[in-house]
């Protein structure tokens, strides 16, 4: 058997043109061809405008330059998640893309953190992380190349216009080969006794076949739901948010651009800020068991700091994931595979895992079962374990009132998440199963900003004299204040690096 080298990907947008460029650019010597099927009457989700550090990745697997690819998406520099009021109102923390503090030998620095504050010491961790003080101070610069000490690794994201970037994604494809049919799917065509799928007819008099079919077709599922009926795992019990409201709108200061995107938690949901350099995202990400859609528009709208830029784009979905991410000859990919809100930005680094895996996997016509099976265990556990690190924003609130936030505090856990708290809880040890997303400081950050405490830490944490700690980190504060004041603005780094946008 040889290695599939005809590949039919329905749909376009993010998911859609990130796998198919990834694929041609990897796989093109081999001789791998790629069709596109997307339609221009249908519109695509083109909310999801920010990234996670691997989105870097991404970009230099492709030979791209991340600055060009800023300047032509109206990108911003995101250094982490600023979430306020989301433990109760008044409290806000940022989740940095990077460590805290320094380590003392073998012992981490969340156990100096613990045993310090269990003795009194009311610092928060923001104070601890570079990227959440640069994040804080509107500032920006590189990680240096030889940090000199773990306080100052940190990494950085981007925020983009999602639909320029599925543009110029395009471009990037379509110069490499890549056809592009605008028709819509009509119907799938089945092998009558096999069951994998043998041809795509298309409303304009086209049929279409490859021997792998990849669905980027969002929440419609058409070939990995709607043809093969792989099912649907359904989370909406654990998070409970199934609509947003999405509205773009000008900025207040155009001129000062945070680095950060912003969750603010609200009455039945959350509410997300994200700069680009010409605008600013606005969402309400809500239940609607808990507020009216009309409700939440009005809530949103009264969030808004400036005229808005377009009409409310609604969405309606679920939290959870199709049961087989790989069923037959047909692989889903992107909203097609499932959903999780993108409370931590998470959507499109959920596309990059697939296309890696599938690269990794990569079949011959034969369509080896072992691959799928394989594909399909990782892809539930990396779902699963982001899931279990939203759900903890949630559960571990003390928000007063509101009958969503109630729930979530009192809602029965998944076994998994249980069994990180109650490690934590007893010793403040950090568990990471296969496929995590996120890190030791990731976690960190969660314990420790809504108040979940260890009860013990590592006990070589007890050899430091409790003074000298003291004083190391109250130095260890004003270093990491005093560095990232020295930072660029944001506009006039982007302008530096050839980022900005002509306008």
């Amino acid at each position: 058997m040889q290695a599939v080298k005809s590949v039919v990907i329905l749909g376009g947008g993010t998911a859609g043109w990130m796998t198919a460029a990834a694929l041609l650019h990897r796989l093109g010597k081999l001789g791998v061809t790629v069709t596109l099927i997307e339609s221009s009457q249908i519109g695509t989700i083109g909310v999801g405008e920010a990234t996670v550090p691997a989105i870097k990745r991404y970009f230099e697997s492709l030979g791209l330059d991340a600055y060009e690819l800023m300047r032509a998406t109206n990108g911003t520099i995101k250094l982490g998640i600023e979430f306020d009021g989301w433990r109760h109102e008044g409290h806000s923390f940022i989740h940095p893309f990077g460590r805290y503090g320094i380590q003392a030998g073998p012992v981490a620095f969340h156990d100096l953190w613990n045993r310090l504050r269990a003795a009194g010491e009311s610092a928060p961790l923001d104070d601890y992380a570079l990227g959440a003080q640069l994040a804080r101070a509107g500032r920006v610069f590189l990680p240096p190349r030889e940090p000199r000490g773990d306080f100052e690794q940190f990494d950085w994201a981007v925020h983009f216009d999602a639909g320029r970037f599925a543009q110029y994604l395009r471009q990037f494809c379509e110069a490499r080969g890549v056809r592009r049919i605008d028709a819509r799917l009509q119907e799938v065509r089945l092998h009558p006794e096999a069951g994998h799928i043998e041809q795509l007819l298309l409303d304009n008099g086209e049929s279409v076949s490859g021997e792998l079919y990849i669905d980027c077709s969002g929440f419609h599922r058409l070939l990995i739901d709607g043809a093969l009926h792989a099912g649907f795992e359904d989370w909406r019990h654990w998070l409970m948010c199934d609509r947003a409201i999405a509205i773009p709108c000008v900025a207040a200061d155009p001129v000062a651009i945070a680095p950060y995107t912003r969750s603010r938690a609200m009455a039945a949901g959350w509410i997300w800020r994200i700069p680009l350099q010409n605008r600013v995202g606005n969402g309400y990400v809500y239940s609607s068991d808990h507020v009216s859609d009309d409700a939440a528009l009005q809530a949103l709208q009264g969030q808004l700091e400036g005229e808005a830029l377009a009409a409310p784009n609604p969405l309606r979905f679920r939290a959870g994931h199709v049961r087989k991410f790989w069923l037959k000859n047909c692989v889903a990919i992107g909203l097609a595979g499932g959903f999780l809100e993108p409370l931590e930005s998470t959507s499109i680094s959920l596309i990059q895992m697939g296309i890696d895996k599938l690269l990794h996997l990569w079949p011959d016509t034969a369509m080896p079962p072992g691959f799928a099976v394989e594909y399909n265990r990782l892809s539930i556990q990396e779902f699963e374990r982001i899931r279990d690190f939203i759900i903890l924003h949630y559960c571990a609130n003390h928000r007063a009132g509101g009958e969503l936030w109630r729930y979530c505090r009192d809602m029965k856990l998944p076994d998994s998440l249980n069994h990180k708290l109650e490690l934590y809880r007893a010793r403040g040890l950090i568990v990471q199963y296969e496929s995590e997303a996120f890190f030791d400081p990731s976690w960190v950050c969660m314990y420790a900003n809504f108040g979940i405490e260890a009860q013990s830490w590592d006990p070589l944490a007890n050899l430091l004299p409790i003074d000298e700690l003291r004083e190391v980190t109250r130095r260890l504060r004003g270093d990491i204040a005093a560095i990232a004041r020295e930072g660029t603005t944001h506009r006039e780094f982007l302008r530096l690096a050839g980022a900005l946008a002509v306008t």
